[in-house]
């Protein structure tokens, strides 16, 4: 009989010469992992011991450590906080047999000490792990992971939106640059017919200054215009009057599933479009929206109500609305409170609809044919 050590303790290895059964080492080993673009720290706690100390690896020694572990436990738990790497790890890990979590970020300082580092995110990742799997869902909000697919159908639309925005803003750029001139430039001046006959009126030097901020504004208008296209057509036919294919195609990419929801409350808590709440005793008192959620997706609706009040009177939100917004006394504060509700409304409706819980008719909806 013989010990063997991996990564600092010792599990028993009985061999011959024919044969060796390798007894696991724990029962759950768990891993709170802190993220960074060239290194991870990890903290790792056996079973019900103590966590112990961080150790940073690259990815390479990140990997090949958590194989070790799988080598050695029943079961490997680890979780790390969503953020611009992604679900790259998330994939890598669960090849391994990992089950991973991809976890909110937050602010892992309990009580306010003031003190951020790797090592301390790690280990409060690592404690608020081994309590999610104790049974206390409330020590990580989990992130559902979207497959691959999902992701790139999603990105899409996000990048569509990027480009929107990079237009706009160059465009300001132009008309920010006049206006230092004393000039007013219209709305879309760097469109390819606009800015020639302004030449007469502008002076050379500026007018050579907009030509340089149109040839960098019209290829993206490019790009803008032919993803519009790609989404468009990507569109199923029959939609809703007011919700066109445009919104209908961002808002289920944003989503990606309407199945991962079970019921009406989890589609309105991850639109953020909920009111917070600050309740004691027999004192209930509710507020603004939480913005819990997800911020395009809640963008996309808002919008899209609006368009519903003009292209869908008879939607039963908006009926059930109707004289609040007609009330003679309607403060901005109210109108928006009331767009809100609509919007969190048509998010569950949108749900429905999406795994056939009902149907555009019994909602009151006007489709296009």
């Amino acid at each position: 009989m013989t010990n063997l050590s991996i990564e600092g303790v010792v599990i028993s290895d009985a061999c011959n010469r024919t044969s060796a059964v390798v007894t696991p080492l724990a029962v759950a080993i768990k891993l709170g992992i802190d993220v960074h673009a060239d290194s991870y720290v990890v903290v790792r706690q056996v079973d019900q011991a103590v966590a112990q100390p961080a150790q940073r690896f690259n990815l390479e020694g990140l990997l090949g450590f958590v194989r070790r572990q799988v080598a050695v436990a029943q079961a490997v738990h680890s979780c790390y906080e969503a953020g611009p790497f992604g679900y790259v790890l998330h994939r890598q890990l669960t090849a391994l047999g990992v089950h991973n979590l991809v976890v909110r970020p937050r602010d892992w300082s309990t009580y306010g000490e003031r003190v951020k580092t790797d090592s301390r995110d790690a280990a409060a990742l690592c404690s608020c792990l081994d309590r999610h799997l104790a049974g206390n869902p409330g020590a990580l909000a989990v992130i559902r992971v979207p497959s691959e697919a999902e992701e790139q159908r999603r990105a899409i639309g996000r990048q569509r939106a990027s480009l929107q925005q990079e237009r706009v803003r160059l465009a300001l750029k132009g008309k920010s640059a006049a206006l230092l001139r004393g000039h007013r430039l219209p709305r879309e001046w760097w469109r390819a017919g606009a800015l020639p006959k302004l030449a007469d009126e502008l002076p050379a030097d500026l007018h050579a200054l907009l030509q340089r901020w149109q040839s960098i504004i019209l290829p993206i208008d490019a790009q803008l215009q032919q993803l519009t296209a790609q989404l468009e057509q990507a569109a199923p036919t029959g939609l809703p009057i007011g919700l066109g294919a445009m919104s209908w195609e961002l808002i289920t990419r944003e989503v990606g599933d309407w199945h991962r929801f079970n019921n009406r409350r989890q589609v309105a808590n991850y639109t953020g479009l909920c009111p917070s709440e600050h309740s004691s005793g027999p004192t209930r008192l509710q507020g603004s929206i939480t913005r819990h959620g997800n911020p395009r997706l809640r963008h996309l609706l808002v919008e899209a109500v609006w368009r519903m009040f003009l292209f869908q009177p008879q939607y039963h939100a908006i009926v059930k609305w109707r004289e609040a917004l007609a009330a003679h006394k309607l403060t901005p504060g109210r109108k928006k409170k009331i767009i809100v509700a609509i919007a969190r409304q048509l998010a569950v409706d949108l749900w429905r609809l999406g795994t056939n819980r009902t149907t555009t008719a019994q909602l009151g909806l006007h489709t296009a044919g």
